[in-house]
């Protein structure tokens, strides 16, 4: 664990320095050590959960905002490098790059106030630790012949898991349950802050490209499927991680069925406008219920077929009886 701040902190130091570099290929080409680092660093642990949140928050986000940083873009090429003192400039470097962070500036309009019911922290490590409790009779399950319960039990662990990591790291993102369409979902509610990473890297600068050689519509529809496209492999890259074994392509096949889906509602709306829209009572049933199923059927099924899920929890039971042996 030791080497691993020490490679990470290395690595930020490095782009700090880098940062008098011109924005380009030349940066860009000086930072690949770096991104290389960063790419290893997660076969460095054993464990599921450390494994889990080092290959999202370092691996792909971070490598996300050096990428940015490349070519002068990004949170990264304004406020670390024009601090007075060089110490806070690294410090801050560090925070900003490894952390999802974000300064609110003053002009910055306030989020529009939403709908949500009232499922805070507190309320959902209590789901999570019913989900965990209720997991200790699963074999009860199994020999009652309820198969689909169980995987139900273990996508609904899984999923509170990462909202609580999300939640914590993205304190603006919007209940997921209340999304009213799949654009809604994956662009406003869930995940903001791999959403904001996608914007950046692959969805403007692909729709920029595209503009002019299609129509609006249909460039937006591309710029959007390619930003699938790319969370399927870092998808793919986060599942190798964590349990170490052969791809199956079912999470490839989740994003790719989600993008599809995403482009359809596009070219549906930029046809049909505003003529056509299902109330929200109906809208969110289907939304939420088409994402689940999906989960279930291709996103959850490869953790808990490599057994990730009772890893994970082992570690909790772990964690949680340590802290109570020590107070």
């Amino acid at each position: 664990m030791f080497l691993f701040w020490l490679w990470r902190s290395w690595g930020c130091a490095i782009c700090v320095q880098h940062s008098s570099l011109p924005p380009g290929k030349l940066r860009l080409f000086s930072l690949l050590p770096v991104f290389s680092l960063f790419a290893v660093l997660p076969l460095w642990l054993s464990t599921v959960l450390p494994t889990g949140v080092t290959s999202f928050f370092v691996t792909w986000l971070a490598s996300f905002k050096l990428l940015l940083f490349s070519f002068g873009k990004g949170l990264l090429s304004s406020s670390p490098s024009s601090h007075p003192d060089p110490s806070k400039s690294l410090f801050l470097f560090i925070l900003f790059t490894c952390f999802p962070i974000k300064i609110r500036q003053a002009q910055d309009c306030p989020s529009p106030q939403t709908l949500e019911l009232p499922l805070n922290l507190p309320s959902k490590l209590l789901l999570c630790g019913i989900s965990i409790l209720v997991y200790d009779h699963h074999d009860k399950l199994l020999l009652q012949g309820h198969p689909k319960l169980v995987l139900l039990l273990y996508s609904c662990m899984l999923y509170h898991y990462l909202d609580m990591i999300v939640g914590l790291s993205n304190t603006a993102a919007r209940a997921p349950y209340l999304s009213t369409s799949l654009q809604d979902f994956w662009g406003r509610r869930w995940n903001l802050t791999v959403t904001n990473a996608l914007w950046h890297t692959v969805y403007k600068p692909l729709k920029s490209f595209l503009e002019p050689r299609l129509r609006a519509t249909w460039a937006a529809a591309g710029a959007v499927m390619a930003a699938f496209l790319m969370s399927r492999l870092m998808h793919e890259l986060l599942y190798y991680y964590v349990t170490r074994a052969r791809a199956t392509w079912e999470v490839t096949g989740f994003f790719v069925l989600q993008g599809v889906c995403v482009v359809v509602e596009v070219v549906a709306k930029a046809a049909v406008g505003e003529r056509w829209r299902l109330s929200r009572a109906v809208s969110t049933p289907l939304t939420v219920g088409f994402v689940v199923a999906t989960a279930m059927w291709l996103f959850f099924p490869q953790l808990i077929r490599n057994g990730a899920d009772e890893r994970a929890i082992k570690e909790c039971k772990a964690f949680v009886e340590g802290l109570r042996l020590k107070f």
